[in-house]
């Protein structure tokens, strides 16, 4: 049974299709990340999970049961985005609060919350007003209210805004540390390199559709490129490497280095061969890899809605259209 499931889901607001037949899957264990611009349907189909809002069409279940029942929420923690905690609370007595809501008994919260405040870095401010605390401080302390009843799925919808890089990384240990005791986690973020750390899954929105899907693996598969460096003196053969059928082009920004590009059922092996009869010395050689971000930008089409992006000299628009 996977923990979060949607099939063919929509949700319209009047002439608005913010998701557009979304169906994904997240298997228990698993760290999912859902990327896509703003307005492309990611805290939507959070807040459809949640029950917030209702679908349109289609089904979304979590923990096996339709999104939104009211006892499955008991087992699922949130950290919504932009939340706005009360600034006359301390972070102690704001987890009380939401512990007494979680239905956590008194004597539980009593220790549970240093130990959840020491998980999250910020247990020597528990006494201080959530007024002094700094923003990365106050989304330290929406995970941990969101971690308060021990929940079975985590949702969280920008975990590390306004977190500095030391706290990113103590964040992604403790997402690490939650997966290795068993719990889901299902992630918005816009840090894509926070996502590749991270995440066993990634699913990639584009105006309410499921445009990608797959492990980081997959999606940042190259389909065969490589960066060749010869013997400092020697001259790469880049015409006859042609006349084999290989696309080669040096690279700008690194002298000496050759970027060699596979067609379909091409490998290298034919290239090292020539380099080999011609007495040339291979001194680097490596398969070139996507980072998620190069997938995030070539997938992803267009700018935000009512945002003109600025276009990288010679570089062609995103998805490839004029």
């Amino acid at each position: 049974m996977s923990v979060i499931e949607t099939r063919e889901l929509w949700k319209t607001y009047g002439r608005i299709e913010a998701l557009k037949g979304v169906s994904l899957r997240v298997e228990k264990g698993q760290i999912y990340g859902l990327l896509g611009q703003n307005g492309a349907g990611k805290t939507t189909l959070i807040k459809i999970l949640l029950g917030i809002v209702r679908l349109t069409d289609g089904d979304a279940t979590l923990l096996g049961h339709p999104a939104g029942t009211v006892d499955v929420r008991k087992r699922v923690g949130y950290l919504p985005e932009d939340h706005q905690f009360p600034g006359y609370h301390t972070g102690y007595s704001l987890m009380d609060f939401y512990g007494s809501l979680y239905g956590v008994p008194a004597s539980v919260r009593k220790q549970k919350i240093p130990e959840t405040l020491e998980l999250v870095g910020i247990a020597g401010r528990m006494y201080s007003k959530i007024k002094t605390y700094s923003k990365g401080m106050k989304q330290r302390l929406g995970i941990a209210q969101s971690l308060m009843h021990d929940p079975e799925v985590i949702i969280l919808d920008e975990p590390t805004d306004g977190v500095d890089p030391m706290g990113r990384r103590e964040i992604r240990e403790l997402m690490s540390e939650l997966k290795g005791q068993g719990h889901t986690i299902f992630l918005n973020s816009h840090l894509l390199g926070e996502v590749e750390l991270i995440c066993d899954r990634v699913a990639i929105l584009q105006q309410g559709k499921l445009v990608r899907e797959g492990t980081i693996a997959e999606l940042t598969k190259t389909k065969g490129t490589f960066v060749i460096g010869l013997l400092s003196g020697q001259t790469f053969p880049s015409d006859a490497v042609i006349k084999l059928g290989y696309a080669v082009r040096p690279l700008p920004d690194q002298a000496g280095l050759f970027e060699i590009t596979l067609s379909d059922g091409q490998t290298i092996e034919p290239v090292m061969k020539l380099l080999s009869e011609r007495g040339l010395t291979v001194v680097h050689i490596v398969e070139k890899k996507q980072t998620l971000e190069d997938v995030f930008m070539t997938t992803v089409e267009g700018a935000e809605p009512g945002v003109d992006r600025k276009r990288r000299r010679g570089a062609r628009p995103v998805g490839g259209r004029d």
